[in-house]
Order: structure tokens, then C-alpha cells, then sequence
């Protein structure tokens, strides 16, 4: 709510005799500031609410308007010959303090606006740069203050870091997150990480910015006086400039040509044994923390990830796609950094919540977004020898080809996704980014009336991993219902996580045997009818997918990996009305037995207690009930496809 324009000085004054007269109601004092009237302070916000009860008959809600630098309510008061100081004494002065500015970082930080353009842009011949976030508010939201050519994605930087999940207002000696900076803060071995700091007072984990240095660290439900904040910026500003001065020219800082870093000959210095990796010791380790998943599903998962860098989970809301994809990722990873979950929003109509974009005000800054998408991208690059995970929630949220298509057409290319023109040189990222190998992505989906269908081109790039409850399942479940415990399970996949990417890197694979692709051809016929048959990118991959199968889990048949590429490969993308749909369904089924029955309607799709575990009878048990259900959707519906059925 806006201050009414028709407040005037006298019935400002008017609100000062109320105040005296009156006293300052209980919770009715400033925080921060107060506003001086005739040697005489009072509550600046207080004053306006009694003002507005004189002018227009009601007391303003003091919770709907705001106080502070710059605010309309100050501004109303410096008009009228109040003078606004500090709690402390100190006269406010724009030019010599941030605290106001911090204190209006805070408040804005509770209400989800992300606008920025309102705060200062330098303090102490620095620059300021301030985010909220970039598209859906920060968890972190932070304040940077930036010498030449220090960036916040390279170099060394002062900063605030506002947990809000938990209370705490850091002032951080910042190391950018993105790039190895070129020098370091001069700290002490008793100086604690952000990263410690959580540990010792028992906060959990930060969510980001774990490898900065905790300086000063505030209680926002009980923050110092102004005075003894605007002392600690100080001093560490001091600090930061004096580094600078002292162990750094500008010209040696960095190098805009510097050549890509070859990783070629790197050999594995993070200190883990390698071990191969097994997929039965994360269930294990996955039971330890109160999650329980199938064997084969894991094989499938881990297999199809290997096989290619995208895969879809779709299924039952609340069935455990996006937690399989959080476990593995946590269990995998050395650090919580690795990867990162990231809701898709409805209103994603391009790639800038993916990738960021190029400040319009700003010509030599690149917004990047804050999910931290873009910076795994980055890390992965520099890193190549551990696995980096972008697990996007509720994937068909928004149209997939959309905001995704850098990526769809990347992962085949292997060519890198323009961020901007070589010749614009940018602070905040560089000018092309690739798609490293070591970089996973996993799209959870969701199918309901708020979600969009998926199109060939992009379930032609991934393997699709379909989730279904049984009843044994729910009833293990309900015997054993506990919260999961995810930190149960940090890194202790990590020594496997080079036998997974060696896995993953490898483009030569033995040849499936004839059987196997006269059961493909047979696929590929009967799908051409309704145009949803597979090309020769699918058709490799088939081949790449069962030869992972056989890495994973070597205890899987023939049949069974075979099951689990058709199921993944070639079903996905059927779909058609019952004129077009139930002559295909009939015969891919008479594929899925092992001997062909000309009533497979009557004694298998509609028959409600048809096994299709029975081994003597069904070949594909997977691909059959799913073509059983599609064959049912059909015909009551009149339609029907993969991700309905």
C-alpha cells in the first residue's frame, strides 16, 4: 500500500503531539531509526501511520508500507524537516554507510521480489551488485562487493550471504564458485568455511558458497547495532584492498585467451579408492537411509544414465522419481555441489532459466540463472573426472522443446551452446558452453491437465523409465514407513563414481546377436504404421543400452535386457486413436509371448487376472503390460499413449 500523496506537514506535526501526548504503543518503536522533530525522536513509521489518521480519517498500517533509505515514508519526513538518524546517534549518510541498504536487502528478501535496480551500485569504490535470484526467488540471496576485474564467478570478493532457511546473515570472505580465482584470501587455519561454520552450530548443510569464509556472521532475529555493523564492512573492505594492492597487478589477474586446461593426462587426486560399481550396494546403502527401490529398476536407471546423458522418469505422482534421482546423485557425489534439483516453472517459454542471459542495461554482464544450472556446466567442464548431476523436476511443466532445445540439439552435435558473441567480452560467464560427459541430466514427469506431452524429438534422445507401485511394494511401504534420511548416504558411492563415467565414456560395445535385431525389425515394421518408428540414433543406442545392461547387472538374460529397451525405446512414442492404435498394440503383444495367440485380446489384455510373470508364456513381461494397459486406455477412451497408459 503507497503513503496517501495529501499528507502535510502539519498533520505530521499533528502526529507528534499525538505521540507525546499519547506515548509510542506497545511494538509501536523503530528497529533501525528514528526521525528527530525539535530535538525530540520519535518512530519515523509511527509518525506517518498517526499522520494519515489526520489527513484522511484512519491510522495507516505501519506492516503496509516500508522504512528505510530512499522509502517513500523517509522521503515524506526529509521533506517536512525531520531529520532521520540512526538508533546509534550517527546521522544517516547515503555516501557513507550501507547499512540502510542492508537492512532493506533483508526486508526485501521476505517478500519474493527479485528487482534490484533500486539498490546502490558502488560503496567505498566498489562495485555492488545485489540478487534476489533470477526467475523464482534464491534460497541464498547475497550482496557482492566487486574491485576490478574480481567477478563474483571469478576472483575474490567481500559479500553477505543471507541463509534464510535459517536465520544467518554471513559476511563472507566470498571465493567465487564458478572458477578457481587467481589469488587468495590472506585467512588463518583457525579462519572456518561457511561450510564449518554450519557444522559447528549444528545448521545442516549450506545450500551454496560452502567454500567461503565466514568474517563476521549475524543473527537476523538479533543483529548488532548499525554501528557495529558498518565497523565490520569496513574492516573488511580494508582487508580486500589492501590484498589487492599489495600481492596483485590488474594485467597478471587473468588472461582472456587462456587455453582450454588437458585433462588427458590427469589421473584421479581426490583421494577415493576406485571401485566398480555396483548397483547392489546402493540399494543397500539406499535401505540404510529408509529408502527401498527394485533391483531391477536401479539397473535400469544406472544402465540407461551410461548409455545416454538424459533420462526421463515418468509414472504415478508421489511414485519416487525425483528422490531415486536425488539419492543416486547424493550417493554418487563426493559434495552436495555436484548437483542440484531444479522445479520446472510454467512460465519457461525460453532457455534463460536454463542458461541466463545478457543483461540489457549492462552490456558487459551475463545474468546467469540462479538454480546453478550454468555453473554445474561449468564445473563439469573443469572437472571432468567427477559425475554432475541437473535433475529437473516436473519436466513437461512447460513445453519441453522450448526452453530445452540448446540442450536436445547439443547432446548430438557435441557442438557448444552460444551464450554470447565471441567479440562481446562478458562478466559472470563465458561466451560458449558445452555439454560435458560427465554431466547427467534426469527430467522427472508428471501427467495431468496442468502438463504438456512430449514430442519424438525428445523422447528419441533419452531413455524413458516408466514407474509403477505393486501391491507388494505398497504394502512393504506401509509395513516400514519412515522419513528418509539422505545424509545417510553422502558420497558413499563416490569411490564407484570413476568406474560410473568410465562406464559411461564408452563407445565400444559388443554386438547383440541375431535374434536381437530380427525382434527389432519386427518392432520397427509393425511401429511404422503408425509412424512412431525408431531411426538409426534409437536404433544404436538399443545396442549401447543392452550392452550397459550386461555391465550393470550380468545376471539379466537376454529377454530381459531386451524387454527393458523396448519398453524404454520404442514404446514411448506410440500413440494414436483405437482405429489407429489396437491393430499394432495386438501384434507388438504376439512379439511379447513367447508363442503367438490370434486371441491375445480376449486372453490377455482383458483378462483381468492374466499373469504376466509367467515365464512359460510371456517373453517381455515389461512391454506387454504396458501394452496391455495402453490396448485397455484405448478402448475405454478412444485414445491413448505411452505416458497415459
Amino acid at each position: 500500500m503507497s503513503i496517501p500523496s495529501n499528507i502535510s506537514r502539519e498533520h505530521l506535526r499533528r502526529a507528534v503531539e499525538k505521540i507525546d501526548k499519547e506515548g509510542i504503543p506497545p511494538g509501536g518503536d523503530s528497529q533501525y531509526y528514528d526521525a528527530q522533530f525539535d530535538g525530540k525522536l520519535y518512530p519515523p513509521k509511527l509518525i506517518v501511520s498517526y499522520a494519515n489518521y489526520f489527513a484522511n480519517g484512519e491510522v495507516l498500517d505501519r506492516r503496509t508500507f516500508r522504512g528505510g533509505l530512499d522509502t517513500p515514508c523517509f522521503q515524506l519526513l526529509e521533506k517536512n524537516d525531520f531529520r532521520i538518524i540512526h538508533k546509534n546517534g550517527t546521522p544517516m549518510s547515503e555516501d557513507e554507510m550501507f547499512y540502510p541498504e542492508l537492512i532493506n536487502f533483508l526486508e526485501q528478501s521476505k517478500t519474493g521480489n527479485l528487482k534490484t535496480k533500486h539498490f546502490r551500485e558502488s560503496f567505498k569504490g566498489l562495485k555492488v551488485k545485489v540478487s534476489f535470484g533470477q526467475g523464482v526467488a534464491a534460497r541464498i540471496p547475497w550482496i557482492s562487493f566487486l574491485m576490478a576485474p574480481h567477478t563474483t564467478s571469478e576472483g575474490i570478493y567481500p559479500g553477505y550471504l543471507y541463509f534464510k532457511e535459517v536465520d544467518r546473515l554471513i559476511l563472507s570472505y566470498g571465493i567465487s564458485e564458478t572458477r578457481k580465482p587467481p589469488i587468495n584470501w590472506p585467512v588463518t587455519e583457525n579462519q572456518k568455511t561457511v561450510n564449518e561454520y554450519f557444522q559447528e552450530n549444528n545448521l545442516g548443510e549450506p545450500k551454496r558458497y560452502g567454500d567461503s569464509f565466514v568474517f563476521k556472521s549475524y543473527n537476523i532475529l538479533d543483529l548488532p547495532k548499525a554501528e557495529i555493523i558498518e565497523n565490520d564492512l569496513e574492516e573488511i573492505i580494508e582487508i580486500y584492498k589492501s590484498v589487492n594492492a599489495q600481492n596483485l597487478k590488474q594485467d597478471d589477474l587473468f588472461q582472456n585467451n587462456r587455453p582450454e586446461e588437458d585433462f588427458s593426462q590427469m589421473s584421479n587426486s581426490h583421494g577415493l579408492e576406485k571401485a566398480q560399481l555396483n548397483t547392489a550396494t546402493f540399494l543397500e546403502n539406499a535401505k540404510e537411509g529408509g529408502l527401498q527401490f527394485s533391483k531391477k529398476l536401479i539397473d535400469r536407471f544406472v544402465a540407461s544414465l551410461a548409455t545416454k546423458p538424459f533420462v526421463i522418469l515418468t509414472g504415478l505422482s508421489g511414485s519416487g522419481k525425483t528422490k531415486l534421482a536425488q539419492t543416486f546423485a547424493t550417493w554418487i557425489c563426493e559434495k552436495e555441489n555436484q548437483f542440484c534439483i531444479v522445479p520446472v516453472g510454467a512460465d519457461w517459454t525460453n532457455r534463460e532459466p536454463l542458461l541466463g542471459y545478457s543483461n540489457a542495461i549492462d552490456q558487459k554482464e551475463y545474468v546467469k540463472p540462479e538454480n546453478g544450472i550454468l555453473d554445474l556446466l561449468i564445473k563439469g567442464k573443469e572437472d571432468p573426472y567427477k559425475p554432475y548431476f541437473i535433475i529437473l523436476d516436473e519436466m513437461n511443466l512447460s513445453h519441453v522443446e522450448r526452453y530445452f532445445a540448446d540442450f536436445l540439439s547439443i547432446m548430438e552435435s557435441g557442438q557448444k551452446i552460444t551464450l554470447y558473441e565471441d567479440d562481446q567480452e562478458k562478466i559472470g560467464a563465458p561466451s560458449k558452453v558445452s555439454w560435458p560427459k560427465n554431466v547427467f541430466i534426469v527430467g522427472t514427469v508428471n501427467i495431468d491437465e496442468t502438463t504438456y506431452m512430449f514430442s519424438p524429438k525428445v523422447l528419441d534422445r533419452a531413455n524413458t523409465i516408466e514407474f509403477r507401485i505393486t501391491a507388494d511394494e505398497m504394502e512393504a511401504f506401509l509395513n516400514n514407513n519412515s522419513k528418509p534420511d539422505l545424509s545417510i548416504l553422502q558420497g558413499k558411492g563416490a569411490d564407484m563414481a570413476a568406474d560410473f563415467l568410465k562406464i559411461s565414456s564408452n563407445t565400444v560395445y559388443e554386438k547383440p546377436k541375431n535374434s536381437v535385431n530380427e525382434t527389432l525389425l519386427n518392432f520397427f515394421q509393425e511401429l511404422k504404421k503408425t509412424g512412431a518408428e525408431f531411426g538409426y540414433r534409437s536404433a544404436s543406442e538399443i545396442h549401447h543400452l543392452l550392452y550397459n545392461l550386461f555391465i550393470v547387472n550380468k545376471d539379466l538374460n537376454e529377454d530381459e535386457k531386451l524387454d527393458i529397451a523396448i519398453m524404454q525405446k520404442l514404446l514411448p512414442k506410440l500413440h494414436g486413436s483405437r482405429r489407429k492404435l489396437v491393430p499394432v498394440l495386438t501384434t507388438l503383444g504376439q512379439f511379447c509371448l513367447i508363442s503367438p495367440n490370434d486371441k491375445i485380446e480376449k486372453d490377455v489384455f482383458l483378462k483381468s487376472d492374466f499373469s504376466f510373470e509367467d515365464n512359460e508364456t510371456v517373453k517381455y513381461p515389461l512391454s506387454l503390460e504396458k501394452l496391455s494397459r495402453m490396448y485397455n486406455g484405448v478402448i475405454e477412451n478412444g485414445f491413448a499413449s505411452y505416458a497415459e497408459a
